[in-house]
């Protein structure tokens, strides 16, 4: 199987957690399959959530979706973090003032934010070449990749996170039978048998994180993902395992 290969990485990271307390804003561990889709909306020019219901459009011109969404929803991708640490990325609170006039109504106009920002984070990705959207946008799309060429400037999360993007290829899958996930995959069904592949201590992460968007709303849905060093039990019950040199991945 065909697929598309690059390394995405920057000096920090925020995917902001819809839910969040009086203090500060959190942010999922790693990036999930939604902003994805935005980073690739923005190498080849679609429009995002601004222009998904801009005040120059009618009402039958307004989408269900941001065009960078409804166009390539059904790309598969496989998100396969760094493996230095376990695929665990740092995470820090900053601390800053925004002090724009409609920022605030606390006296002086001034709001003290906090956010968790991730620390160097860096993950390769890649992109099933399976058809799964217009062969024009898939052509763009790999196009630009490969002669890395943006047309708007893509970030992780929030504007004052830029993406770095490189080292990107065309690669060759092939379908692996091997009882272990190196990436992050969706974790319904999964059972782990508890012996590590690689005879480092065994950990399992585990997270809710957004998988599609509501079509009413856009609303984020949730699944469970997971990435672990622990054997599965029943990888036959669950999506085709790839293998990449020394990564076997799962695309959603």
């Amino acid at each position: 199987m065909k697929a598309i290969k690059f390394t995405l990485e920057g000096k920090t990271a925020m995917f902001k957690k819809p839910d969040v307390n009086a203090f500060v804003y959190f942010t999922y561990s790693h990036i999930h399959k939604i902003a994805l889709l935005g980073i690739f909306g923005a190498v080849i020019g679609l429009g995002g959530y601004n222009q998904q219901n801009s005040l120059d459009k009618t009402a039958d011109e307004k989408r269900d979706y941001p065009e960078f969404y409804a166009k390539l929803q059904n790309l598969k991708i496989s998100i396969q973090p760094d493996l230095k640490n376990n695929g665990y990325f740092s995470k820090k609170i900053q601390t800053f003032n925004n002090s724009v006039g409609y920022a605030s109504r606390e006296e002086g106009g001034n709001l003290i934010v906090r956010e968790q920002w991730l620390e160097n984070p860096m993950w390769t990705i890649y992109i099933l070449d399976n058809s799964a959207v217009e062969a024009g946008l898939f052509e763009s799309l790999k196009d630009n990749l490969l002669n890395n060429q943006c047309v708007y400037a893509p970030y992780l999360g929030k504007n004052d996170h830029p993406a770095v993007i490189h080292h990107c290829e065309h690669v060759e899958l092939y379908e692996s039978k091997d009882h272990y996930i190196t990436s992050l995959f969706p974790g319904n069904g999964m059972r782990l048998d508890g012996f590590s592949y690689n005879d480092k201590a065994h950990y399992v992460f585990r997270e809710r994180m957004p998988f599609r968007l509501n079509k009413e709303y856009n609303f984020y849905e949730y699944e469970e993902f997971v990435m672990t060093n622990s054997e599965i039990e029943n990888p036959e019950e669950m999506e085709k395992i790839y293998a990449d040199g020394e990564y076997r991945l799962i695309f959603f």
